[in-house]
């Protein structure tokens, strides 16, 4: 087993949380790599990047930022200097200016996509069905209904606010794009990967990949690691 000096720190994303990280976790172990799983509130961009600066502190040596989702505003908005690379695993990468509902909403979803909005206390939810249908409709259904339980809703206040320079305009970046993805649409995550001149990999998976194609994601991650000679 080769031992890395990266460290892989993985975000989630909206309605998910650190545990849908764990096929991916183990992967990256049986290679020596270490990682880290902060869970971030999800109650503003502000409140998600402070909870990751304060995952990456103790971290000593370089680190490559994941994220899922969402988590893909968030990884690129630290700016600690150990951070050598970013991937994006089906996820989001609003330009200086823009918002995360800028580029959520850039192209038109699918049929499958639910419909998102605030409940009466703020918070977005992902209704049950939607885990089957459109977030990881390649998971199995005990792992779809285990989604649903631990999901965690996000705040309106992470997806509304214009993000600063990204830091994935000074870093080299890979990109997961999901052709099955029923909640960015591919189209959507193409436009945002070329724009960032990411390395780009595509396959057949759904919004969840590290559930339900886990090497895939790994495979990105090493990839990353080992260009960016972290």
């Amino acid at each position: 087993m080769t031992t890395h000096t990266a460290t892989a720190v993985l975000v989630h994303g909206a309605w998910a949380d650190e545990a849908s990280w764990d096929k991916v976790v183990r992967l990256l172990h049986a290679r020596g790599i270490k990682t880290v799983t902060p869970r971030l509130p999800l109650s503003s961009l502000a409140d998600d990047t402070a909870t990751l600066n304060r995952a990456l502190e103790p971290i000593e040596g370089p680190i490559v930022l994941v994220g899922h989702a969402y988590a893909g505003a968030v990884i690129a908005t630290v700016q600690s200097p150990k951070v050598k690379a970013l991937v994006y695993v089906t996820a989001l990468a609003p330009d200086q200016g823009e918002t995360v509902a800028d580029v959520f909403y850039r192209n038109e979803h699918d049929d499958k996509a639910p419909k998102l909005a605030p409940d009466a206390d703020g918070w977005i939810w992902l209704p049950t069905e939607a885990f089957g249908i459109a977030f990881a409709q390649h998971a199995t259904h005990a792992e779809q209904q285990a989604l649903a339980a631990a999901q965690l809703p996000i705040s309106p206040a992470c997806i509304t606010v214009a993000v600063e320079q990204p830091l994935w305009k000074s870093l080299p970046a890979w990109y997961l794009v999901a052709e099955h993805d029923h909640m960015i649409p591919e189209k959507t995550q193409r436009f945002m990967a070329e724009r960032m001149h990411a390395h780009i990999s595509a396959y057949p998976m759904d919004h969840l990949p590290s559930v339900t194609a886990p090497e895939r994601v790994e495979a990105i991650i090493v990839e990353a690691i080992e260009h960016s000679k972290a």
